[in-house]
Formats: C-alpha cells, structure tokens, sequence
C-alpha cells in the first residue's frame, strides 16, 4: 500500500506524517540549482518524482504501508499554475508528457489512496503565522494553489471512488482502501487531464 498525504501548503502534512506514521518519503524541495531551460527542467521534476516513487516502493516493502509527504506525480502543481493564469500552459505540457513516459515504463505511479487536508485560506495564513520553524516561500502565490489542488483530487475521486480521503485525520491513519491493481495507468493519467476544468491560454 501507498498512502500520499496532500494539501496546500501550512495544511500540516508534514506534521501529520511525523504524528501519525513514523518514517515516511519526505516533499521535494527546492534547491536553487534548477535548470533553467524548460525542457531540462520539465526532466529534473520527473526524475525527482521517480525517485520518491522509487522511495515509497522500498517503504513499502520493509514497512507493509509508504506514506508520502505530497503526491510523487507532482503535476498538480504545474497545472493548478495554469489554471490560475500564474504561468503558461507550456510548463505542465511538458511535465505531463515526461511524466506520462515514465509511468508507461512503470517508474512512476498513482497512490493506493490520497489524504487531502483542505483547511480555509485564513486558517492557512494562521499555521504559517504560528510556525516559526520554517520559512515559507511564495506563500501567497502557493496559498492560491488550494482551489486547484481540490479540482484536482475531485477529479482523480471522480475516476476512482475511494481512493481520496478529504481529511488528515487527528486520530491517525483512517481505514484504507484495498490497494490498486494497476498503480501505473497511462489511461486513468488521461482521463484525469481530460476531466479537469479547461486551462487559460496564456502565452509561453
């Protein structure tokens, strides 16, 4: 079983993962050292997704469950970009053509199950006030994310009931689904795009 911990950012993920479930596949972070060259960079989120992929599949076998800080298939993020006119369409085209590479060749998968933790814009703005531990970057820009992270796991619940849990529970790791047959589908990444809310066109 893969279980991904999900919500926009000061959503108390990472809190929730070190509460409830001991050693679990740390979020990605920025470096700073990022290509600059759109395609470069689209194939260096790719490789960074298949390598928590790869991480939660080694969990999995030592501990039976993997929990992951964010979702490996991280497209959300280019996508919820779009969608709020933040950046061009050209940035999640290419992220969703080497991440769909990638789960054809089985290094790349959707979860068994998905924790969404979707707390209000205030009540956002209030965890990033009373966390003095880390530094949020762009939070205003991220705080908007919410309402395409929501769209996004909706349309993913639509495609396959069950498999998002619109909460983080307080007591711990909910009862879960049976896990997925087929974790690396080309078809249900389709479906998932095709059942999105069109994106604006913005130029590149």
């Amino acid at each position: 079983m893969i279980v991904v911990v999900e919500g926009p950012t000061a959503a108390g993920k990472t809190t929730w993962c070190r509460r409830h479930v001991g050693r679990f596949v740390g979020e990605a972070a920025h470096t700073g050292a990022e290509p600059i060259d759109g395609v470069a960079l689209a194939r260096h989120w790719a490789r960074v997704s298949m390598r928590r992929w790869a991480e939660a599949q080694e969990l999995e076998r030592t501990d039976g469950v993997a929990f992951c800080d964010t979702d490996p298939i991280k497209l959300h993020y280019a996508w919820g970009m779009a969608a709020l006119g933040l950046a061009p369409r050209a940035p999640f085209d290419r992220e969703l053509a080497v991440l769909r590479a990638a789960m054809r060749t089985g290094r790349l998968g959707f979860a068994d199950a998905v924790l969404v933790g979707l707390p209000e814009v205030a009540e956002l703005r209030s965890r990033r006030d009373e966390d003095t531990t880390r530094r949020r970057r762009n939070f205003a820009t991220h705080v908007q994310l919410r309402e395409p992270l929501r769209q996004w796991y909706e349309a993913l619940d639509g495609l396959d009931p069950g498999r998002v849990f619109w909460e983080l529970p307080d007591t711990g790791v909910p009862k879960l689904p049976e896990p997925r047959a087929q974790r690396s589908s080309v078809d249900l990444l389709d479906a998932l795009i095709a059942a999105l809310p069109p994106l604006r066109v913005r130029p590149a």
